[in-house]
């Protein structure tokens, strides 16, 4: 693979961050640019290593040692068309993908991982500066009509499959513009919209027919696409968010982190938003750790938040790979993310019992103690504390997709976790409607939605034609 010593020769380099006093003043993303000729020299550190664990720790599958050799061959086009035949999106993946790939790389074993994800983006990168991403139109129409339900990346992904397929396809999307979670919870600072447009151009130029403010369930009734369609793939998220149901919950100045992000995000789009979601001047606490905590602390910061605390209930990850999780699983330890980086106090093990406010009903104290590591979560005697609060944003994850309108119009079964059922061809219950993504999973990562929404495009086309071609 590229050159055979190259893991030997070379360590691991990142682009680096741009200054945090620079950054926290603006929303454009956090990285700057990486020569690609020192991105060459990272490829050459591919192993020649007889079984690709990357392959596996990729959801999607991606040929990752193939097109790293062709990045250090300097072979770019090839490089490109190789990485695209299993990934529609690189681009956003290259971005926002924690990278689970990177944690079952060989080299890991021992050393530093390849940087995969950095040369992903660079290949997609290139390839957009080159001109070689142009609409890719099936060579004959099939005749059948295809809606998908969500424009997430599940649904994007499979859209534009089954168009590729030669399917005729209408992405329905509730929200006033197309993205899902890329457009309205993702921040500018980690994903600028700009990519995301540039791919709906290449989509809607494909054949794809994109609707907005079209609510399936609501001002779309479900029927109407059951009438209307061959097929429908349900591909609408996972946006029950978990609540936290402690005395002083209803008090003004507590949201959800998902009514918080989207509403930055369209201002950054240029919107106006009425009583918008400010952290300005506020003492803010982000109950939560995960990447949705993180985004919320990088949008607290740079709304200038007089002070942030983001707490997790969890203990503290350690610092290296846990040996609960040994290479090539995906590793338990401490991840920081920019945003951390930025400031604000990060503390663990900590649970949320009471929040209290003032006369006029908002918040101003939140109730909290100490706890023992799970199953029980315990509380710890005599670790009780009070922290004064002016907004508090709960980023604890999500239960699963939202039952009322379109899954009881469907009369779709749910799984155990509350998920849309369906079986190993991602058929739902009612025939002829699919679901993928995190409506289907739960809520998981943006390469997980992508590869469901692939696998279930190919089961559609399966079903409709009686074969398939898609990968």
């Amino acid at each position: 693979m590229g050159k055979v010593s190259g893991f030997k020769e070379y360590t691991r380099e990142m682009p680096e961050r741009r200054p945090v006093a620079e950054r926290v003043n603006d929303w454009f993303e956090v990285y700057q640019e990486f020569p690609e000729s020192k991105l060459r020299t990272q490829a050459a550190r591919c192993m020649d290593c007889g079984v690709p664990f990357c392959h596996t720790g990729c959801p999607l599958n991606n040929i990752i040692p193939d097109w790293n050799d062709l990045v250090y061959r300097d072979r770019w086009k090839d490089a490109i068309r190789v990485l695209h035949s299993t990934n529609n999106f690189p681009e956003f993946t290259g971005r926002v993908c924690p990278a689970p790939c990177e944690a079952a790389c060989v080299l890991a074993i021992n050393e530093p991982a390849v940087t995969i994800k950095q040369i992903e983006k660079t290949i997609i990168e290139h390839a957009f500066r080159e001109g070689w991403i142009v609409p890719e139109l099936p060579l004959r129409r099939t005749g059948k009509r295809v809606a998908v339900v969500g424009s997430g990346p599940a649904g994007l992904a499979a859209a534009q499959q089954l168009n590729r397929a030669g399917h005729w396809v209408t992405v329905f999307e509730k929200a006033d513009r197309i993205g899902g979670l890329l457009r309205y919870g993702i921040p500018d600072f980690k994903l600028e919209k700009h990519v995301v447009d540039r791919r709906l151009e290449q989509m809607e130029q494909e054949g794809v027919k994109f609707q907005t403010n079209a609510h399936v369930g609501h001002n779309v009734p479900a029927e109407d696409l059951r009438n209307e369609f061959d097929a429908i793939l349900l591909a609408g998220g996972a946006e029950s968010p978990r609540d936290l149901k402690v005395p002083g919950r209803e008090l003004k100045g507590i949201h959800f982190a998902m009514e918080y992000l989207p509403q930055q995000n369209r201002v950054g789009a240029g919107e106006r938003v009425e009583n918008q979601i400010l952290a300005t001047g506020k003492r803010v606490v982000i109950i939560g750790g995960g990447d949705t905590g993180a985004d919320c602390l990088g949008t607290a910061h740079r709304q200038k938040a007089a002070s942030i605390h983001q707490f997790e209930i969890l203990p503290m990850p350690p610092l290296e790979r846990s040996p609960s999780t040994p290479w090539p699983l995906w590793p338990l330890q401490l991840r920081s993310e920019s945003a951390h980086e930025e400031g604000g106090i990060r503390d663990w093990a900590i649970n949320t019992t009471q929040f209290t406010g003032d006369e006029s009903g908002h918040v101003t104290r939140l109730h909290a103690v100490r706890v023992e590591p799970p199953p029980k979560f315990e509380a710890i005697p005599g670790t009780e504390f009070t922290l004064d609060v002016d907004l508090v944003l709960l980023a604890m994850g999500f239960l699963g997709p939202v039952r009322n309108g379109m899954i009881e119009q469907l009369g779709l079964k749910l799984d155990a976790r509350g998920n849309v059922e369906t079986d190993e061809n991602y058929m739902t219950s009612n025939p002829g409607v699919f679901a993928a993504g995190d409506m289907r999973r739960g809520q998981s990562l943006v390469v997980w939605a992508i590869t469901e929404g692939r696998k279930a495009a190919r089961a559609l086309d399966q079903h409709l034609m009686g074969k398939t071609y898609l990968r």
